[in-house]
């Protein structure tokens, strides 16, 4: 076995363990710093797979951006008691727990088939810095800016309905 398949096993469990963790800490805080972490392990698999821009992206959207509006949400919206979460009449253990072994099941038949035969690797993939770059201010220049400012115009309305009257 290679060392690089070695770190991406290794990076992979670690993205796991995150994300049991995250969907199975009782504390909200701490299941946001679990999401932390678990982006910035995804970062660390693009990166060992010599995709840096991607990376980048990853901590700066995902890990910083995205996150940080979580812990506002959690921070300005009133929790409910344990009790009240734990003897939720809407709550369904079983069709979640099915839906949990669906998706395991899926991932090991993925995971089996592409051990068997991987796919070929691109000569030719348009993941540079520069072709999406290229893409992004040429072809998607305007969904770019209609996006920018539709997350300008959300920003605003956080910040109005999380302003206390004085």
């Amino acid at each position: 076995m290679t060392s690089g398949l070695i770190t991406f096993y290794a990076v992979g469990a670690l993205i796991v363990v995150f994300a049991l963790l995250v969907v199975t800490s009782r504390n909200t805080v701490h299941s946001i710093l679990y999401l932390v972490a678990d982006f910035l392990a995804v970062a660390l698999l693009y990166a060992t797979m010599n995709s840096m821009f991607v990376a980048t992206i990853q901590i700066l959207v995902y890990a910083g951006g995205i996150v940080v509006l979580y812990l506002f949400v959690v921070m300005l919206v009133k929790q409910k008691s344990e009790s009240e979460l734990a003897s939720d009449p809407r709550r369904r253990n079983v069709i979640g727990g099915i839906l949990v072994a669906a998706v395991l099941g899926e991932l090991v038949v993925l995971g089996v088939s592409n051990a068997i035969s991987p796919a070929a690797p691109s000569v030719n993939a348009p993941g540079g810095v520069e072709n999406v770059a290229m893409a992004l201010f040429t072809d998607y220049l305007i969904p770019f800016e209609v996006v920018s400012i539709l997350l300008l115009v959300a920003m605003v309305g956080a910040i109005i309905l999380a302003r206390r009257e004085i």
